[in-house]
């Protein structure tokens, strides 16, 4: 069986140079997508044709060496399964709807069957990826997902999910719930197609009080978790609580997550003082940082692997690369982090 890094640390092992892969790493910063895209349509129209999605999936380890493939999707296709319509809007982004914040659940009907063409850019990839190369499958945490089942569309204070979980918990519980059961099958699908670990994107989980944390994202992160461990004994689940700060602790104490990606304004040193010992960690380059370049990169790489010298740890950035960021720049990141 041939040596997977990036799945050897997220079992435990220590790596050294660590490896490293990119969230967004198959996007806009790179032509060869942008072209795809021009040709293909919107966003969606890419997501759900398995041949355009495996080819944007395998794209960025054509020219960088990284040592993760993340699956080209999103999280969003979890609530279209449920029932809602999921559009793209030019320069706005998704549109769900109808909105749960003035709807009923149990009005939509669930269209499980568009789960289908994600499984088969899975086997897709599978099929094309280098054998050394961990492929990483994901899904939206039940949170952040549900912030966009409720608004229909995102926002950066998640106000309408953040005041239905206050004024009527039965139904936002219910609607998480419902969120945690396809989702269970949604990664189970991948990784019976053939992903290696899987990743839980939370990526509005730092709008919540401390006790709004516990409730709606330790908890459901924890549920899923533990019932996709019984299903996949041997498969890490990676968690990835944008916005935790300081509730990582609790995060990584009580979920049972593999590892613990960390964003951007997490200190390093103090994720490797305060979390549990040997527990994985992923991340946490500032984006900014990547595009800035230069001197500014180096000392930000330094601080990180420095920080996390003695810690499993899968260098990566703290969220998504932006779509101006300098492919030379990304190919001194992987100079400065595996030293070619």
């Amino acid at each position: 069986m041939a040596d997977k890094p990036l799945l050897s640390v997220l079992r435990g092992e220590r790596r050294d140079p660590p490896p490293m892969w990119l969230m967004r790493q198959a996007g806009r910063y790179l032509p060869e997508y942008r072209a795809l895209r021009a040709t293909k349509g919107g966003f969606l129209d890419m997501a759900y044709d398995p041949e355009a999605a495996a080819e944007i999936t395998l794209q960025p380890l054509r020219r960088f060496p990284f040592d993760g493939a993340i699956l080209f999707s999103d999280i969003l296709i979890v609530p279209h399964a449920i029932g809602q319509d999921l559009t793209f809007v030019a320069g706005e982004g998704p549109r769900l709807a109808p909105p749960l914040a003035d709807a009923s659940l149990d009005g939509l009907q669930p269209v499980l069957q568009r789960l289908e063409p994600i499984w088969a850019t899975v086997r897709r990839v599978k099929a094309a990826l280098a054998p050394e190369t961990t492929f990483l499958g994901f899904a939206g945490s039940p949170w952040t997902v549900a912030t966009y089942m409720v608004a229909g569309q995102g926002s950066r204070e998640q106000a309408e999910a953040r005041q239905l979980a206050y004024l009527d918990p039965g139904k936002f519980d219910a609607i998480i719930r419902r969120i945690e059961a396809v989702t269970l099958d949604y990664l189970t699908g991948q990784v019976e197609a053939g992903v290696d670990a899987v990743q839980l994107f939370d990526s509005w989980a730092g709008s919540l009080a401390p006790s709004e944390f516990e409730r709606w994202v330790i908890e459901p992160t924890a549920r899923i978790i533990e019932a996709f461990r019984a299903r996949h004994p041997e498969t890490p689940v990676i968690g990835f609580p944008k916005g935790a700060g300081g509730k990582l602790r609790a995060y990584a104490a009580e979920t049972g997550a593999d590892a613990v990606g960390l964003d951007e304004t997490v200190d390093p040193h103090w994720a490797a003082r305060e979390l549990p010992q040997g527990l994985p960690v992923q991340g946490n380059l500032d984006p900014l940082a990547l595009i800035a370049g230069g001197a500014t990169l180096e000392a930000a790489v330094k601080r990180i692997l420095d920080a996390f010298a003695d810690r499993p740890h899968i260098f990566n950035l703290g969220h998504g690369i932006q779509q101006t960021t300098p492919i030379a720049h990304v190919e001194e990141l992987v100079r400065l982090v595996k030293g070619r």
